[in-house]
């Protein structure tokens, strides 16, 4: 148990493990604004030009059997750090999951996409997650599935408590479902699980 004069010691959280925390009299906002711009900087991409999306929206990741090879230990530390980044950015979950598929043979073609990524949050570095005081207590889950590489689908999901999110997930689902339909009712069934 902590004594009074520790207990004066402690100030408000403001920078815990990468996050910073903004908090006001009635919200807490969470971002990772000073860990985009180091890695930004890590990797020679903070003058680059900025995306709008963190994928184009016809991009079709796959194996590039045929592409040029890149360093595999360059492609999976750029993977790490945007993973990390995930905790407070769902904007960059599903183009993140798509890339980090490839660490294992990276092409040129999956190095691009990742640049894109790094584009995307040199004008979106204070994004983040927005918690206000007094917002309702409903809570509301969205669910999705799909995917185009492999023939198990990947359900994504995220959970709001009023107007807060509270939880979210990216997992391959563990069957082969027959149709898309059969895919979303898979995506639909595990949310309780994604909640613990």
């Amino acid at each position: 148990m902590q004594s009074e004069f520790e207990m004066s010691m402690m100030r408000e959280l403001r920078f815990f493990l990468g996050l910073q925390i903004k908090q006001e009299s009635n919200d807490i906002f969470i971002c990772q604004e000073k860990y985009i711009k180091d890695i930004l900087k890590k990797y020679k991409m903070n003058e680059a030009k900025i995306m709008a999306t963190p994928m184009h929206p016809t991009s079709n990741l796959d194996k590039d059997e045929n592409g040029k090879n890149i360093s595999e230990k360059e492609y999976r530390g750029m993977i790490g750090s945007l993973l990390y980044l995930i905790a407070s950015r769902l904007d960059i979950v599903f183009a993140v999951d798509l890339c980090a598929r490839f660490q294992t043979s990276p092409r040129e073609s999956h190095l691009t996409a990742v640049k894109r990524i790094f584009r995307y949050l040199i004008g979106t570095t204070d994004l983040g997650l927005w918690y206000s005081k007094g917002s309702c207590f409903d809570l509301i889950a969205y669910c999705d599935a799909g995917d185009k590489i492999e023939r198990k689908s990947t359900s994504g999901a995220c959970q709001f408590l009023g107007n807060a999110l509270i939880s979210w997930s990216y997992r391959k689902q563990n069957i082969i479902a027959l149709s898309t339909t059969e895919a979303e009712y898979v995506s639909a069934a595990i949310i309780p699980q994604f909640l613990t």
